[in-house]
């Protein structure tokens, strides 16, 4: 069982929402809308994937990470660098 199991739910609706955003963006490009305002929906787009992101990551950390730790050895160690990456990841992004 993954550490964001009981939100679920919520992630899924956070997505279904980006989706609805990027499929506007799509939109606004087809209309030929004026390029600040797609950019500003890009930013609000990014913005939402960033919060997923975040969310997914606190879940890991208490969940997955904190097992593994509490457990040790080499489980403890992969962990902890999968977790490290995957934050390096997200801050270049």
């Amino acid at each position: 069982m993954h550490g964001y199991s009981e939100a679920k739910d919520d992630y899924l609706v956070r997505l279904r929402r980006v989706e609805g955003q990027i499929r506007g963006l799509q939109r606004m490009v087809e209309g030929d809308e004026y390029c600040i305002d797609i950019l500003t929906q890009v930013s609000a787009a990014t913005k939402a994937l960033q919060a997923v992101s975040l969310g997914l990551m606190d879940e890991h950390l208490k969940h997955c990470v904190s097992e593994a730790i509490a457990a040790g050895g080499d489980t403890a160690t992969e962990k902890i660098k999968e977790a490290s990456d995957a934050i390096a990841r997200l801050v270049r992004s």
